[in-house]
């Protein structure tokens, strides 16, 4: 049974047999389930009263290890969003007591964002969950097709930037 791609495929192929339509197979596959996956992933951060941007920021902090704080600016640039998008997620992490924000050690002139214990706790329960939902996402492939997937996506990136 085709898919919704593959459809539209032939449906190109038809109307404009002079275009070589195959970068849609993968193309339009990655836009499909990127799409699918980013509800998939939303769905496990909303059962832990998340948005997709709090998991980033929470996730983000906890990574780092202990104290488990970053400045504005590093978390920007570990979560490749804007300075104005890294303000509105930590706000809303702010308001739920998941981090503070203070002063940085070395100098006391700059700011730091740090994860609270019970934003710990958080993103450590989410986080678990988080990864058991990859797993069961990801379970249609073998463990070599997964790490196969892996490599060929980690090559485009290179190349791409991403």
């Amino acid at each position: 049974m085709a898919d919704h791609v593959s459809t539209v495929m032939a449906q190109w192929e038809q109307e404009r047999p002079d275009l070589d339509v195959t970068p849609q197979a993968v193309i339009a596959r990655l836009h499909r389930l990127a799409l699918r996956l980013t509800d998939e992933l939303v769905q496990v951060y909303a059962q832990h009263g998340l948005g997709e941007g709090e998991f980033d920021v929470l996730a983000t902090l906890r990574r780092q290890g202990a104290p488990y704080a970053l400045t504005p600016k590093e978390l920007g640039e570990q979560t490749m969003v804007s300075s104005g998008a890294v303000t509105k997620r930590v706000d809303r992490c702010l308001a739920q007591g998941w981090v503070s924000r203070g002063r940085r050690d070395e100098d006391g002139r700059g700011r730091r964002i740090a994860l609270t214990e019970s934003g710990r706790e958080l993103i450590d329960a989410a986080f678990a969950d988080h990864i058991a939902n990859e797993h069961r996402l990801l379970a249609v492939f073998t463990a070599t097709e997964r790490r196969s997937l892996a490599r060929l996506l980690e090559k485009w990136a290179e190349q791409t930037g991403a």
